[in-house]
């Protein structure tokens, strides 16, 4: 159930006409309460979408009550209009409910430039059409409302229990649902993401989880290095369950969630083949690991050479080597799906013993430099990823 799987949440998911095709193209999800806090992830890039903008400035406070999100259209770089149609929004939402525009965050995800009056009247109503068909059941439709260029939608529930509830029978949830199918790079990835909870957790406690579980998941996720103007990630807590949750095991259950999501991000990556695990092992601070694993993951050539099936880890070494990471490359270990195919920067098992059939591949690079790890998702650059984003605007 995503997003309504946790109580004290209503979602829809509607047809409002923003989409020509006449899917689902407007969501919305309402935290019923009692507890209203919340906290949120933005993109990092500075050319940031009208909803991010105010979304940014209404959540400052530590609480909403809705999040209402639009596919079809980004509402980016549609200027004051843009950000008046947001604004409009919020208010038309609030008036639904019978809350503050200021406690309604606003999502909006699809081509830069969309954001006319048509864009407007549509997206306010769906909001109308959204607010009548609420349900503890809607998360189904909120997910696919929310779907650009994804062929499936991205839902994921974590349970938990603390303080004695177990004991007792009383458990606390986390759900989520996502989209995003390309422009996946860090900071966060392309896509929107709304997490709730029914654990009593105030505002503080919410923004540490939400930071720690993203930095793990989402800012490892690195499809093609693009950063998108949109990127926003929620966690909503109603307190519904009358359970207080431990912090760390709500950190952990975030995360649980989020890296569930990640990793359905990667496997509906635009036109990839291949998904690619790259785990550093062996660098000298996580951080190193995190640049290392990236430095892969952003390589054209050795995606390329995925795609072909190609266990060519020369691209591999020329990549690490661009880095500021401390270690040696001539002390390197690298395996291709179990095959270490090269030891200490030379030549090791032949390139044959690699199967790279499977979509599922793993990239193991020893640094032999200190103790920590990271891992960096990615996919290969194939023929269909180049045609759908040449054609994605017609």
């Amino acid at each position: 159930m995503s997003v309504t799987a946790a109580a004290g949440f209503r979602a829809a998911g509607v047809a409002a006409g923003v989409k020509s095709s006449g899917a689902k193209d407007v969501a919305l999800v309402v935290n019923d309460g009692p507890l209203s806090s919340a906290a949120a992830v933005f993109t990092a890039n500075r050319a940031k979408a009208n909803p991010v903008l105010w979304s940014q400035q209404a959540i400052a406070g530590g609480s909403a009550r809705a999040v209402v999100l639009n596919s079809g259209g980004a509402n980016c770089f549609t200027g004051a209009f843009g950000f008046q149609t947001t604004h409009q929004t919020a208010e038309r939402v609030a008036e639904r409910l019978g809350i503050g525009a200021i406690d309604v965050q606003v999502a909006s995800t699809g081509l830069i430039g969309v954001g006319d009056e048509a864009f407007r009247a549509a997206v306010l109503h769906g909001v109308d059409l959204a607010a009548e068909a609420l349900a503890a059941d809607g998360g189904e439709d909120a997910a696919r409302a929310i779907m650009t260029t994804d062929s499936v939608p991205k839902q994921a529930v974590a349970r938990g229990a603390d303080h004695g509830a177990a004991a007792s029978g009383g458990r606390w949830v986390v759900g989520g649902m996502a989209k995003g199918a390309g422009m996946l790079a860090p900071g966060l990835a392309t896509m929107l993401v709304v997490l709730t909870t029914d654990a009593a957790a105030p505002a503080d406690v919410l923004d540490r989880a939400l930071r720690a579980a993203t930095r793990a998941t989402f800012d490892r996720l690195d499809s093609d290095g693009c950063m998108s103007t949109n990127d926003s990630v929620w966690l909503l807590a109603s307190g519904a369950s009358g359970i207080e949750a431990d912090e760390a095991a709500l950190t952990a259950a975030v995360t649980a969630v989020c890296d569930d999501l990640a990793a359905q991000l990667q496997q509906d990556a635009e036109g990839a083949s291949h998904d690619i695990t790259i785990e550093v092992t062996g660098a000298g601070t996580e951080d190193d690991a995190v640049v290392v694993g990236r430095s892969v993951a952003r390589s054209n050539l050795f995606k390329a050479a995925i795609f072909g099936n190609d266990p060519n880890w020369g691209r591999v070494l020329a990549a690490i080597g661009t880095t500021d990471a401390p270690f040696d490359p001539y002390a390197v270990d690298v395996s291709f799906n179990g095959v270490r195919v090269c030891h200490a920067g030379e030549p090791d098992r032949p390139r044959e013993e690699v199967d790279l059939a499977p979509r599922a591949t793993r990239i193991l690079i020893e640094l032999h430099a200190g103790d920590a790890a990271a891992t960096i998702r990615t996919n290969d650059l194939t023929h269909d990823y180049v045609h759908e984003n040449s054609a994605y605007a017609s």
